[in-house]
């Protein structure tokens, strides 16, 4: 029993809990713990081991399926823009959770993000979570559990992940045969997000938002009048980005077509399930792109922060560059403030004009530099 399970490491605690859960589960589980600590990863498991008739053996078709997140029986719900809307519980949730499975066998229905369910959606979910249908089970995955509704909360068991050390991360990405160097690297840059540093890791352009980064932030120290210019060069490279996705789209959608590449019957619901999530990401792709290179950004600056205040090589976040030191750290202190300030209100109000928050955030950069 439980087998896919087992290729989960780093949470032996919340895997041992699911592991005996998946024999007898309970309607509703909260996956609750700060991003990156696997949450997602072990949630998947998770659930090929409740759809897999032998507990998760890992070789079926079900457990393939499972891990991919394509299982006919799997519901994938997340947040539409800033929240989780009523009309989204109602249309994904409610209208299939008292139907009968696609194929014999569990419902699951996985809940991203779950502390963004708007007030409304989280009153919907909770009568379906007061009369659970018969063989359907809930995960709400959440990094900011404490956020959820009590009386969502209580009719959840709840399963805690801890964050993840570097020092872990590194060691699960050399015994995946990356080099201890960019292993290190990654782990940093990912503030311990096991699945970001793979990806980082592995993908040649993995670490492409950086050098954009780089790119932007030398570009705007030279005055405002290329400030704008780098907040151009910023929001051009989260353009291409999204429209590269639909490559991926194509592949996650290949195994369910024909040899004519046309929907085979049995999965067309499976299908537009994934051309929905396809949809969402996509819309969301962009921002969260211009966030991962303002990130890169705010680690940039932090490093030339602690050149310039002569801290410890040791707590550089770009083990592989030497950052430059500034003559007064009052400058890099603002743009550090103001980069940050554009993710956080570009998370917080997910309408706002992007172009107008990055040019302002570059603007500060440019004036704190020519002071």
């Amino acid at each position: 029993m439980g087998a896919v399970l087992d290729d989960v490491a780093g949470q032996e605690a919340a895997v041992a809990f699911l592991r005996r859960a998946a024999e007898r589960p309970h309607h509703a589980y909260v996956l609750a713990g700060p991003e990156g600590s696997g949450k997602s990863l072990v949630a998947r498991a998770f659930v090929a081991a409740l759809l897999c008739h032998t507990g998760g053996c890992g070789e079926c078709r079900d457990c393939a399926l499972a891990l991919r997140e394509h299982h006919p029986n799997e519901f994938i719900v997340e947040p539409e823009g800033r929240d989780i809307h009523i009309d989204t519980i109602r249309d994904e949730v409610w209208h299939h959770a008292y139907r009968t499975a696609p194929e014999p066998g569990r419902k699951v229905f996985v809940i991203r993000e779950a502390d963004r369910l708007s007030p409304p959606a989280a009153d919907t979910l909770l009568k379906v979570l007061e009369e659970p249908p018969l063989d359907t089970v809930f995960l709400l995955l959440s990094a900011r559990a404490q956020e959820l509704p009590d009386t969502v909360i209580s009719r959840c068991h709840v399963v805690v992940f801890a964050a993840l050390p570097e020092s872990f991360v590194v060691e699960e990405l050399e015994s995946e045969g990356v080099d201890r160097v960019r292993a290190r690297l990654v782990a940093r840059l990912s503030g311990g997000n096991l699945g970001r540093a793979r990806r980082m890791a592995i993908d040649p352009e993995g670490l492409a938002f950086r050098d954009v980064a780089a790119d932007a932030l030398a570009r705007a120290g030279l005055g405002a009048g290329q400030a704008l210019g780098a907040a151009a060069d910023v929001l051009d490279a989260a353009a291409a980005y999204k429209k590269g996705l639909r490559a991926e789209l194509d592949q996650e959608l290949a195994p369910f077509l024909d040899e004519k590449g046309r929907p085979e019957e049995a999965y067309r619901g499976a299908i537009r399930r994934i051309e929905t999530r396809f949809v969402r990401r996509e819309r969301r792709a962009e921002r969260d792109q211009v966030d991962r290179i303002l990130l890169a950004a705010s680690a940039l600056l932090r490093d030339r922060i602690a050149a310039t205040v002569q801290a410890p090589a040791g707590v550089r976040l770009n083990l592989d560059r030497e950052a430059q030191p500034a003559a007064e750290v009052g400058g890099l202190v603002a743009s550090l403030a103001a980069v940050e300030g554009a993710r956080a209100e570009l998370a917080d109000d997910v309408n706002r004009n992007a172009r107008l928050v990055v040019e302002q955030a570059f603007l500060v950069v440019a004036s704190a530099s020519t002071a």
